[in-house]
């Protein structure tokens, strides 16, 4: 079998950046003619900053979202000086200098942010360098200027070269909710105060709000990884993640006996329990006890008991023992059971479970 890495881990982890690509293109087509950024915050929604974002940007994504000043730091190293780095949190007092010096463009959320960087864009030597985008609240109430802010704002504009101004939907995945118009009327406003920068509004499900929303720069980020924007409607996006954790031991336990911590499962009938290598210090969530599945062979094993930190328990009774062996690997995401529906049985969203996938999967990226 080996001794390489894929060998000696307890789980693969295979992330298809040609999917990825693929679901950056189809929401690009329908955002057209905005641009289609892409957001690669939390290492690209726990899959990897870098792989991704070489790949959109071979693919022609010309403007990537993070959200700290290091995740901009260590992207702009990886992708060079071709694309557009922001930084959605913008900078902490004494660090605009540091986005200057590896060329960020600092989203600028509060009246503090927009003071400091009015003085590094009233420094002549930087005022090419020192574009920034401004983030006003619509109604999410949690970043970006409030509206006395902002009309203080205008009628006292800073020396800021702006490069678009945006703001953040708070429910784009409920397509019915009073609250889209609601923020859509308000930026629209909003819009109408700075009618010559770029406006950037909708992210993954604003992007399928339609054209109103679109402006003139999406930026679309856990649909890019095949999580559903519309959870009323068959996902649209392309899967982008296979989990498969290797099975450690098979144990024939009898009718009354028990499986894990708590003796929390007791089998009803005597069957045979799968060991993983895969527990919640991976990411695989502690609230998928008792509720999650995996696949053998195209079919369905639930998870029995609760999930510890480095194991979880798969009742293989019905599965052949030539395929339910140690060795072998059980498929905790894929086709069968996707990035969504394990969020539904853990009572979470997709976006927890893709950020979660923890370091000590064995990674292995497909090429776009």
């Amino acid at each position: 079998m080996g001794s390489g890495p894929a060998s000696r881990a307890g789980a693969i982890l295979e992330v298809d950046l040609a999917a990825i690509v693929a679901n950056w293109r189809l929401l690009a087509a329908r955002a057209a003619p905005a641009q289609c950024a892409a957001v690669v915050k939390a290492n690209a929604y726990g899959l990897g900053a870098a792989p991704v974002a070489s790949a959109l940007a071979a693919a022609g994504c010309r403007m990537f979202f993070v959200a700290h000043l290091d995740e901009g730091i260590a992207l702009r190293q990886a992708i060079g000086p071709a694309a557009e780095i922001a930084v959605l949190n913008g900078p902490s007092r004494g660090t605009a200098d540091e986005f200057v010096a590896h060329d960020l463009v600092p989203v600028l959320n509060e009246p503090g942010q927009v003071a400091e960087w009015s003085i590094v864009a009233n420094t002549s030597a930087k005022q090419e360098a020192a574009a920034a985008i401004l983030h006003v609240d619509t109604g999410m109430s949690r970043l970006g200027l409030t509206a006395a802010e902002f009309a203080a704002l205008v009628a006292d504009p800073p020396p800021i070269r702006w490069r678009a101004v945006m703001s953040h939907l708070a429910c784009a995945d409920e397509p019915d909710h009073a609250h889209n118009e609601a923020q859509l009327a308000r930026f629209a406003t909003v819009r109408a105060r700075l009618q010559d920068i770029p406006a950037s509004f909708a992210a993954s499900s604003g992007i399928f709000l339609g054209q109103r929303y679109h402006f003139d720069i999406v930026r679309p980020g856990a649909a890019l990884y095949g999580v559903n924007p519309r959870p009323e409607r068959a996902n649209p996006m392309q899967p982008v993640v296979r989990l498969r954790a290797r099975i450690l031991q098979i144990r024939q336990i009898d009718s009354g006996e028990s499986v894990g911590y708590g003796a929390a499962h007791v089998m009803r009938q005597a069957g045979r329990v799968a060991t993983v290598a895969v527990g919640y210090a991976d990411g695989w969530p502690r609230s998928l006890s008792h509720r999650g599945c995996g696949y053998l062979g195209g079919k369905r094993v639930p998870l029995l008991g609760r999930v510890s930190m480095d194991l979880a328990t798969f009742d293989v009774s019905d599965i052949p023992p030539a395929e339910a062996r140690p060795g072998a690997m059980i498929e905790l995401l894929g086709r069968h059971y996707g990035v969504d529906e394990a969020a539904a049985d853990a009572g979470t969203i997709g976006y927890e479970i893709l950020t979660s996938l923890g370091p000590r999967y064995h990674r292995i990226y497909k090429p776009a």
